[in-house]
């Protein structure tokens, strides 16, 4: 009973406050609050970003759930590449940087890494962002140096392939991943 009435009074106060969105405004994503980084989107396609660096404690916050978000995003390629670039940078980004690195960290993850490991063409904003041509430019420098042409997936195809592709070559087993 009590986790209804709990569930009624949130979807009131969303209600309620939802009636405060002017018409002309369309919210595309949920609006982050904490007071360090708010993002609002429009139909107009202008994001409002305002990053709070006024203090070194505010600057401390902002740091830690940016780069526990470029850690944390649920992809351990991505974990492993964008954590540690992240690590290495943040500290000496100024809030245009801080703001780059945020429309980056909105991306979604196949999305992302298809583009950065060059799967498919980023879209052309996208190419303008400098924390993305810097993390593109160290995936592609990581891949000439440390993998073998023959290991990668052509431009334009999908880098991992099926479980069973073994089956479908000629002398492949005909059942099973052997």
């Amino acid at each position: 009973m009590a986790s209804l009435r709990r569930a009624l009074i949130t979807a009131h106060r969303a209600l309620k406050s939802s009636n405060s969105i002017s018409p002309t405004q369309t919210l595309l994503r949920p609006q982050y609050s904490s007071g360090l980084v708010q993002r609002s989107y429009s139909t107009d396609n202008t994001s409002n970003l305002h990053i709070d660096l006024s203090n070194e404690e505010s600057k401390r916050r902002l740091c830690n759930r940016l780069l526990y978000r470029s850690k944390q995003r649920g992809f351990l390629e991505l974990d492993l590449v964008l954590g540690k670039w992240v690590e290495d940078h943040i500290h000496s980004m100024d809030e245009n940087g801080i703001k780059s690195l945020v429309d980056v960290l909105d991306l979604e993850n196949p999305d992302l890494w298809k583009w950065l490991s060059g799967q498919e063409q980023p879209p052309e904003a996208l190419t303008t962002n400098p924390v993305f041509t810097a993390l593109r430019s160290k995936v592609t420098n990581n891949l000439d140096s440390y993998a073998a042409p023959e290991t990668r997936a052509t431009p334009g195809n999908p880098w991992v392939r099926g479980w069973d592709d073994i089956k479908k070559y000629q002398g492949g087993p005909i059942t099973g991943n052997q």
